[in-house]
């Protein structure tokens, strides 16, 4: 059986983790699904390894919401190169499913935001695992998670 690491944290606004159990759910069998939530976006990368490495998972989302300011992006871009570590370390996908605060004007767009970034992402996880030959049928197409897709160039 498949298992799918959920990492995310205190910090965000938002309970992505809880979207992406959903969305996971209502598309796919045959998985378990493990949550570790840790404080902040800088913990994902260690988060992950561990979902890795104790709890055997395929695959982890690792799910962050920096802030708007300055330091909030230096800690979002530390966390992405730590998860991207991670993933060469135990040769497995960690989709990053981050969403900035300062991407949309207001909390309702936020959530939004989240909300659909978290179900495309999993979407992506379930191919990923299941179904590889639907990302290589979308391979530059332009494809965006969360926004509009930005749409193919011919």
């Amino acid at each position: 059986m498949k298992r799918i690491g959920i990492a995310d944290t205190t910090f965000a606004r938002y309970d992505m983790a809880t979207v992406a159990i959903k969305q996971l759910q209502s598309h796919a069998t045959g998985f378990k699904i493990i949550r570790y939530t840790v404080p902040g976006i800088k913990d994902l990368p260690v988060a992950c390894k561990k979902l890795f490495e104790e709890q055997s998972c395929d695959i982890v989302m690792a799910m962050g919401m920096p802030g708007p300011k300055p330091i909030d992006k230096q800690c979002a871009h530390e966390a992405s190169m730590g998860l991207i570590q991670t993933q060469l370390l135990c040769n497995k996908h960690i989709i990053e499913v981050f969403v900035y605060e300062d991407e949309v004007q207001t909390a309702k767009e936020l959530a939004w935001l989240a909300d659909r970034r978290t179900q495309e992402h999993a979407h992506n996880v379930i191919d990923l695992l299941f179904y590889p030959e639907n990302l290589t049928k979308h391979a530059g197409c332009g494809l965006r998670e969360g926004f509009e897709d930005a749409g193919q160039v011919k």
